[in-house]
């Protein structure tokens, strides 16, 4: 095949899908013929041919997908008009937190904001899918150790935790500040692809507290 075939088959796929692709998956596309490092550097072609247009290429932690650029955000959220969910101080601190120290315990999360930590705002995280249990203490009643999930970097737009933004601060409510989580609820800066279902699409923003 020629590069430009390689390409035209690479674009196509990572429209068309509806969740990130590893370069494994790629490699597929062509019986792995072609090596990662080919792929990445197709990839790495793509992103230049698509660098002035409102779709972006993007590297997350689970792979490679086309996202729609910021600037574009106020366009697209012209076709999902709804208001979004409102999340409370207390779940923003409780992810800020988490994001930060994890993994942490409900007890850990309370010792750091200073109040009791109810089931509803763990549940609400691990329902949006942000967080999830990675193991338990070994202490008195096994508490579960709570961390980030592959879904919050997605969401972030970040490919590993070592890309969140370095903490100056003990607050948690200065965490908000750093992660901007009014970005964090759809995926980071710019909406995901939804694949051949139609355009990228916006979904539900945190708003600023």
């Amino acid at each position: 095949m020629t590069e430009t075939e390689i390409l035209r088959v690479l674009e196509t796929a990572l429209l068309c899908a509806d969740a990130p692709l590893a370069v494994t998956d790629l490699r597929s596309l062509f019986e792995d013929t072609i090596s990662g490092d080919d792929i990445r550097r197709h990839l790495a072609a793509l992103q230049l041919d698509w660098q002035e247009r409102g779709l972006e290429l993007v590297q997350l932690a689970s792979g490679w997908r086309f996202q729609s650029r910021p600037d574009m955000q106020r366009y697209l959220g012209r076709l999902n008009p709804e208001k979004p969910p409102r999340y409370s101080r207390a779940v923003l601190e409780t992810l800020a937190i988490i994001a930060w120290r994890q993994p942490v315990t409900r007890g850990d999360i309370e010792d750091i904001r200073g109040v009791t930590v109810s089931a509803q705002i763990i549940r609400t995280l691990e329902d949006r899918g942000w967080i999830e249990t990675l193991g338990y203490r070994d202490a008195p009643g096994r508490p579960a150790l709570l961390g980030t999930t592959r879904r919050f970097l997605e969401d972030l737009g970040l490919r590993a935790l070592d890309e969140l933004p370095a903490l100056d601060a003990e607050d948690p409510a200065e965490a908000l500040g750093v992660l901007a989580f009014d970005e964090v609820a759809g995926t980071g800066p710019a909406a995901p692809n939804v694949g051949a279902g139609g355009p990228p699409a916006a979904e539900p923003r945190l708003p600023e507290e």
